[in-house]
């Protein structure tokens, strides 16, 4: 028999592993309010004049440490047009709450989501798929992620964004730009040397991601962030989904050990995790967003315990 090569390995893996025999009515979980964030880029964050916690984020303050139970709030501003955006969707709603729960077991880590986006608009920017879910997942490798979450890969550059225009520029890492600004980092990217300690380090975000339509099987996608934003072919990431009477249940999966680019999930690690729903047919910037939280195997202090 033919020996099979690393990346098919692993799709043989994935194609055996019972990958969604958790019984999640015995798994604990929490729930996470995603808002809408509008045009509130990282530089924006960082920035007293223009976000009035710029200052304490400059003094060592997280997003969650001043905003987790104020995501409703923050969300039906934003989403209304009265701040940081200057294209509303008439109708949307301000925020979305998700039941989050993670389980793993010898060879998987496994990710679920319940969620009711409500009435939602068709905003007719993603014609293939209604909803995606997204998980961005770091190890500690990137520091601002530690501290803001998604928001680290946020900028003010990025298209759709307040300084990004009708560009196409993806999410990225501060540390890759040669120099950043108000209005973010630009394509000019450090040293090709300097880019490759940066990896070597563990400086890079992957993403998990579940695209929906009602009725159809759910497509998993993963990537990368970086000096951009790049999506994998052949993705160790799995997906399933269901939605009944307006719920939809979503369970991500992939081997706790993956190979490069993705990273190893060892017990007694902390990761920071966050979330991002696109609903009714959003794209790019148009989506909800958790701030971040924390998560390891088996014990810990972090927000999201996996139980075997």
């Amino acid at each position: 028999m033919k020996a099979l090569t690393p990346s098919l390995a692993v799709l043989a893996i994935l194609a055996t592993a019972p990958a969604y025999a958790v019984d999640w009515s015995k798994v604990p979980g929490k729930d996470i309010t995603m808002l809408y964030p509008a045009q509130s880029s990282y530089e924006w964050v960082l920035t007293p004049a223009d976000h009035s916690g710029g200052g304490k984020i400059r003094e060592g303050k997280n997003c969650h440490e001043c905003h987790i139970g104020e995501e409703n709030t923050m969300g039906d501003l934003l989403v209304s047009g009265k701040k940081n955006e200057p294209t509303p969707i008439a109708g949307k709603p301000g925020s979305l709450k998700a039941v989050v729960k993670f389980a793993h077991d010898d060879k998987n880590l496994y990710v679920h989501l319940d969620f009711t986006p409500g009435i939602q608009p068709n905003a007719k920017m993603d014609t293939a798929f209604e909803t995606k879910v997204t998980m961005i997942l770091n190890d500690g490798g990137v520091a601002e992620s530690n501290r803001f979450g998604c928001w680290a890969a946020c900028h003010d550059d990025a298209q759709g964004m307040a300084s990004g225009a009708d560009g196409e520029r993806t999410k990225y890492l501060l540390k890759t730009r040669a120099k950043v600004t108000r209005q973010g980092g630009g394509d000019a990217l450090k040293s090709p040397d300097e880019l490759a300690a940066l990896k070597t380090a563990g400086y890079q975000l992957e993403y998990w991601q579940a695209r929906l339509n009602p009725g159809a099987k759910a497509v998993a996608a993963a990537g990368t962030i970086f000096d951009k934003r790049e999506e994998l072919k052949n993705p160790a990431v799995t997906a399933d989904a269901t939605l009944a009477d307006g719920t939809w249940s979503v369970t991500l999966a992939r081997p706790l050990t993956a190979g490069a680019p993705y990273k190893d999930i060892v017990a007694g690690k902390t990761y920071t995790v966050g979330f991002a729903v696109h609903a009714g047919h959003t794209a790019h910037r148009f989506h909800y967003v958790s701030f971040e939280r924390t998560m390891v195997l088996d014990s810990g202090t972090a927000d999201f315990v996996a139980a075997k």
